[in-house]
């Protein structure tokens, strides 16, 4: 029998302490911020989820969620509400509420907040104990601040120029609807 996972109030929200199974409400849940890609939450504690990565981003117009990468392991995006462009191989493509984004192996990506609000995305990421990154020098990923000035397999070299995170809590009115 699996045991449930005691939720631990924090300054910056509720985390799961240990391994087990949890239930928790997305406002009630730890956030981090980072001033240049957003604020988002893992529903994480001490423990990291080793098959299955989830988060849902809040991104400001023009803001980026990472830098532009590929990756060893699947991913997919749902945009839940906003818009925000899809930088993919390249290619831009604008994405609305409701649209999905299945991201392969290795598929070349970031998503950028766009539109005249935030934009808020549900991501889903497959974990490997192997998993490896790439960040690929971009033109379009340049444009839009998400670029990596030479290609780096390094996540410390490719966000050193970056601010790092900061955990906090909810902030009202980050979800729609809420």
């Amino acid at each position: 029998m699996v045991e449930e996972a005691r939720l631990v109030p924090t300054e910056n929200g509720l985390v799961p302490e240990g391994e087990g199974w949890f239930v928790v409400n997305a406002r009630e849940a730890r956030w981090v911020e980072n001033a240049a890609f957003g604020r988002w939450t893992t529903f994480e504690g001490d423990v990291r989820f080793p098959q299955l990565g989830i988060n849902i981003s809040l991104l400001a117009p023009g803001q980026p969620a990472c830098m532009y990468h590929g990756e060893s392991n699947q991913e997919g995006f749902l945009v839940l509400s906003g818009e925000c462009l899809l930088l993919v191989e390249g290619e831009e493509r604008r994405l609305g509420a409701w649209d999905y984004f299945h991201c392969p192996a290795w598929t070349e990506h970031v998503l950028v907040g766009a539109g005249a609000g935030p934009c808020v995305v549900l991501a889903v990421g497959a974990r490997t104990p192997d998993s490896s990154v790439v960040y690929p020098a971009s033109e379009v990923a340049d444009r839009h601040g998400a670029g990596v000035p030479q290609t780096t397999k390094s996540p410390r070299e490719a966000y050193a120029p970056y601010p790092e995170d900061v955990e906090r809590p909810y902030r009202e009115g980050d979800l729609p609807g809420w």
